[in-house]
């Protein structure tokens, strides 16, 4: 028997792909990082990769958790938090920035650091800033780790909303009325920001929406019907990003399209639709994540409809230079047009959320759907692109 057809010991057996699942963090949206990092580790298939679940705490602090996706669901309305899966109150796992090695280390005070081995993808499940907004993307492409979604610059604009508008009008995307208050605006002279905002409503009408400008999940937004109810939500809106962004009402229908990468570019999903929710004043926090209201998919469009809404959904994918995966979000306006409101480059990803529903009626399962994100991840060539 030759050599080359000898049984080959476990050293000489080529190791798995090690996927850090990254989760958590300092952004509003933590608890739902953690509920979307659950069910993702839930779906990894364990024969074909291992795992290292990280969880980053609310003040920042990089966390080895417990591999237990049955302790990061919702339970009586309450999102769980990383402090609670954190394998110790005090030690930290370093990432390496030296993109020759791309060991992750764990160090407790008073002990020798511990390696963890060597990271060969990141799957960032993480939402808002610090996370989605090309903070951490940046950490890992100096430590030349290849990660799941997009870079840098995508996930910068795609989390300011200002910017991501400014981006989709230069490339010819359809965009609703909106203006903008700088945190140095209201600092410098709040009565003309605010008059500001009331001569937007003046031009396009009551009611507005105010809201985070760099914030997702729908955190901090609210619908605001006349002047009186306005220096409440500015507040409410600066809680979580100092900037704000303000909408005019769209009438028209709420439709969302999911982007996936394949080997041979992106590919839109079915289209879904966000009925009106009759408990709410809009599909806000409570209504997408403690009582789960439920989207239509697919969306009851005409094919002419489909195929427009799909085609915009990759443009805009294409248009803020995206990379894996991407939630665009329509309105259907009652004059047949449609107006992008936003992209999410890392959307909810539990198995209830519109994203992974959309694939699924298209034919891609959740397991498979997280499978293909790894792969385009380390497909990807790290550094410029």
């Amino acid at each position: 028997m030759s050599s080359e057809n000898l049984p080959q010991s476990p050293e000489q057996q080529p190791r798995k792909p090690r996927v850090a699942v990254v989760f958590g963090g300092r952004s509003s949206e933590h608890g739902i990082s953690v509920v979307t990092a659950g069910a993702v580790l839930r779906a990894i298939d364990r024969t074909k990769y291992d795992v290292l679940p990280i969880g980053i705490t609310t003040d920042g602090r990089w966390a080895l958790t417990a591999d237990e996706p049955e302790r990061m669901a919702i339970t009586d309305r309450r999102t769980p938090s990383v402090e609670q899966l954190a394998d110790s109150t005090e030690g930290g796992v370093v990432l390496s920035v030296d993109p020759a090695n791309r060991e992750v280390v764990y160090s407790e005070p008073g002990a020798v650091p511990k390696a963890l081995g060597e990271v060969d993808v990141v799957f960032p499940m993480l939402h808002g800033p610090y996370g989605e907004d090309g903070t951490l993307q940046g950490l890992l492409e100096l430590s030349g780790v290849p990660y799941v979604g997009s870079g840098v610059l995508a996930s910068a604009v795609g989390q300011d909303k200002e910017y991501m508008k400014r981006v989709f009008i230069s490339f010819g995307l359809p965009v609703g009325p909106y203006t903008v208050i700088r945190p140095r605006e209201w600092e410098l002279d709040p009565s003309a920001a605010r008059k500001k905002i009331i001569d937007f409503a003046g031009e396009h009408g009551w009611p507005l929406f105010i809201k985070p400008a760099r914030a997702g999940s729908s955190i901090g937004i609210t619908k605001v019907d006349d002047i009186s109810g306005l220096d409440e939500a500015i507040t409410e809106a600066q809680r979580h990003d100092p900037k704000i962004l303000v909408e005019s009402l769209l009438r028209g229908r709420e439709i969302e399209c999911g982007v996936l990468e394949f080997e041979d570019g992106p590919r839109a999903s079915v289209p879904a639709e966000i009925p009106p929710v009759t408990a709410h004043e809009f599909y806000d926090f409570e209504a997408k994540y403690i009582d789960s209201a439920a989207g239509l998919v697919p969306a009851p469009l005409t094919e002419a409809q489909t195929a427009e809404v799909r085609r915009l959904a990759v443009e805009a994918f294409d248009a803020a230079s995206c990379e894996g995966l991407v939630r665009a979000d329509f309105f259907l306006t009652e004059d047949g047009e449609f107006v992008i409101n936003e992209i999410n480059t890392m959307p909810g990803f539990t198995p209830i959320s519109m994203y992974p529903r959309m694939w699924q009626e298209t034919g891609v399962g959740y397991s498979e759907l997280v499978d293909r994100l790894i792969q385009a991840a380390l497909r990807r060539p790290t550094g410029l692109r």
